[in-house]
């Protein structure tokens, strides 16, 4: 269970700072913004969602995000951002953004951010074994 006492395996980011993170990135894919695909992702973006959701591999470690989403602050109430976390996670039952473009992939089927989503959060609490 992920906790104020967890330790991590690898990577910058504290408890908090991935609790919030993970945070940030389901509220990004469940909004209606729409977002513009970088061109490196317009060139390779494709190729590279089908790689990593082409089994149940997990992502790899230290996997790049977007800056947007990386966390600064190092203190915060990690039972609230917890728990806005499993809210959000519990939205994926109603998914339905169909105007979602990933910043990198391009345009993602309702599936494939569903696969996406679980490989994000599996990959941050296996960060913590948890």
């Amino acid at each position: 269970m992920l906790n104020e006492n967890s330790k991590k395996e690898w990577g910058k980011m504290n408890v908090y700072q991935a609790l919030k993170h993970c945070r940030l990135w389901d509220e990004w894919i469940q909004s209606n913004k729409k977002y513009k695909q970088a061109f490196v992702g317009r060139l390779f973006g494709r190729m590279a969602l089908k790689k990593v959701l082409k089994d149940e591999s997990p992502l790899a470690r230290n996997t790049p995000t977007l800056g947007e989403l990386k966390v600064k602050e190092t203190n915060g109430d990690i039972a609230s951002e917890k728990k806005k976390w499993i809210a959000l996670i519990s939205e994926y039952a109603h998914f339905s953004n169909p105007v979602f473009i990933h910043t990198f992939f391009g345009k993602m089927t309702k599936e494939q951010v569903g696969q996406m989503a679980y490989k994000h959060a599996d990959h941050h609490l296996r960060q913590f074994n948890s």
